[in-house]
């Protein structure tokens, strides 16, 4: 992990945006009720108190007896034999859907209070700050057209504080076939932008300066996902399950907790311990160092080394304790180097892989490119083709499944190259109906949408092709397939997330479920997080539940919350 202008009186989110005239093919069907709850050094530190959604709206007809309530879990199970599970990266929900027809809030109703930015201080900034570094720092085609958006670029600079269209040279609408720089999206910082739901400090505490607060305006007409989108379920509420980036998310994608280093404070990680502006290890507050700018209009935040928890926990990216990882061990090439403050200890808590062995059911972890890095003769660093990341593949951080387990042979599977079948292991087992009951997907690095070095349009056409697939699989009749991203990537969103626990939810982030049984054509306005997927999977496949899971659930009954969904709300088994 790396590291157009409005008129002043203009409403953000209205230039170019030709979707807003656009209707759904079925109105947005539930309310979403959310107060903001305020930043705490505790261990439920963030975010707003929400409630889920409510039910669709009925005629009224006192005369007639209330029908029996269908069994949801039983309807589920009878129909649902497959579920996938595609893992796209960094994008808020903004970024993307900032205006897409039917959302609850859109980019363009907000006032000036539901997206100003203020400064470390607390001051309201008279201006974005400057996009430190470009936002594409080095030239690239599309379209045809050299692009390179540096950081003396006019428009870069003095922005109005607001939201802002991304933009190439010329003031056209940046192609999504450029890659942008990398934005930061870390643990603590992500906390810091949030700000106890008020989202007015993601300038501040930003390594890109006022680039987070940019979307693309154009989405409407080039992303295959928001026609997906417009014919299945967008859920306009679903939030990222933990704060900061890839690394956690990721984790919390299959286990609903971080990652654990015992004794932190006394091995080789030492180094990689956050130092907080207090002594509680849940205090969301990073310590910046002495040298940090004062202002955002002046600088880059500095901050030390913020993997590790003062309490040991991952919470920031740390190595793999297994090849492929960032080093290599030399007595044992199938291990990464355990002297390597960046290494991970192998995990033994449960993961939803764990738990559906331990029931007999199958499941799998597609990755592109993993069999290409496993036969990597590379003894530090990342593999370099096809741009794989070591730290976006959960499971090869548990015990369960590390080298010469029979569940790694098993369960973790290459996901192949690119779009074709022959190469694309994946894409081969879902055309041959082979997709076990859960299946997770994991596209190539360049493929998966991540700013710095990766551009949308590939991986939006990449994830189309993969719906293509799976719709013509003979699997699909019996399909829930769930399309997200693990987390914000940096990009700014306005709606506050729900208080959850220590580790979250973080911003909001887009989520798609496409299935025969979805209810085609709707906005789901129910509270989800990532841990919504486990939690699908748990009603669909009668599992014990997480225990991560377990805490944020309790967390949030006792403050009078509801928990967050199970994805349930989006489908619909009647006739």
């Amino acid at each position: 992990m790396s590291n157009e202008e409005h008129d002043a009186g203009a409403v953000p989110g209205n230039s170019d945006n030709k979707a807003q005239e656009q209707k759904p093919a079925r109105p947005a069907r539930r309310g979403f009720l959310t107060g903001i709850a305020a930043l705490g050094a505790s261990a439920a530190t963030m975010g707003a108190l929400a409630g889920c959604s409510s039910n669709d709206d009925d005629d009224d007809d006192s005369s007639t007896p209330p029908s029996t309530p269908p069994d949801i879990t039983a309807q589920l199970r009878e129909n649902v034999k497959t579920m996938v599970v595609i893992f796209a990266e960094n994008r808020s929900f903004n970024n993307l859907f900032a205006n897409f027809p039917g959302v609850e809030k859109p980019l363009s109703t907000l006032a000036a209070a539901d997206y100003t930015q203020y400064d470390r201080d607390g001051t309201p900034l008279a201006v974005l700050p400057p996009v430190w570094n470009g936002m594409v720092p080095q030239a690239q085609t599309a379209n045809h057209i050299a692009y390179q958006v540096d950081q003396a670029a006019a428009y870069m600079n003095n922005l109005p504080n607001a939201p802002f269209a991304l933009r190439g040279p010329q003031g056209e609408p940046l192609p999504q076939g450029v890659v942008t720089r990398d934005l930061w999206h870390v643990f603590y910082q992500n906390q810091m932008q949030i700000n106890g739901g008020k989202n007015d400090r993601f300038a501040a505490w930003a390594d890109s300066g006022g680039l987070v607060m940019g979307y693309y305006s154009d989405s409407a007409y080039n992303l295959r996902l928001w026609k997906l989108a417009q014919e299945f379920v967008l859920c306009d509420n679903f939030f990222q399950g933990a704060f900061g980036g890839s690394f956690l998310n990721h984790q919390y994608l299959v286990s609903g907790r971080p990652p654990f280093y015992p004794n932190a404070a006394d091995s080789v990680a030492k180094t990689q311990i956050a130092q907080l502006q207090s002594d509680d290890p849940t205090d969301p507050r990073l310590q910046p160092k002495d040298t940090s700018p004062a202002s955002a209009m002046t600088g880059i935040p500095q901050f030390g080394a913020s993997a590790l928890t003062p309490d040991g926990y991952g919470v920031n990216t740390m190595a793999p304790p297994y090849w492929p990882s960032f080093s290599r061990d030399a007595t044992d090439p199938t291990h990464a180097d355990p002297a390597s403050p960046q290494t991970m200890v192998p995990q033994t808590h449960d993961n939803i892989g764990s738990l559906m062995t331990a029931k007999g059911l199958d499941w799998a972890w597609y990755a592109g490119g993993w069999q290409a890095a496993i036969d990597s003769t590379a003894s530090t660093g990342f593999p370099a083709s096809p741009n794989f990341q070591a730290h976006h593949q959960p499971f090869n951080y548990f015990e369960t499944t590390g080298p010469g387990t029979e569940a790694r042979t098993a369960h973790l599977r290459d996901g192949g190259l690119g779009d074709i079948a022959v190469t694309n292991k994946f894409l081969a087992d879902a055309e041959a109906g082979k997709l076990p009951p859960l299946t997770f997907y994991k596209p190539q690095g360049n493929l998966n949408m991540h700013a710095g070095y990766a551009d949308v349009e590939s991986g939006d056409r990449h994830i189309a092709h993969i719906i293509d697939s799976l719709r013509n699989s003979p699997q699909w009749n019996n399909m829930v397939v769930v399309v997200t991203v693990d987390e914000n990537g940096g990009w700014w969103d306005h709606v506050a997330p729900p208080q959850g626990d220590r580790w979250g939810p973080g911003s909001r982030i887009p989520a798609l479920v496409i299935s025969p049984f979805a209810k085609k054509g709707t906005v789901d306005h129910t509270v989800y997080d990532t841990g919504s997927i486990l939690r699908l999977a748990t009603r669909l496949f009668d599992l014990p539940m997480l225990e991560g899971l377990k805490v944020r659930d309790d967390e949030m009954t006792a403050r009078g919350q509801k928990p967050m969904g199970d994805l349930t709300n989006a489908l619909s088994f009647g006739a």
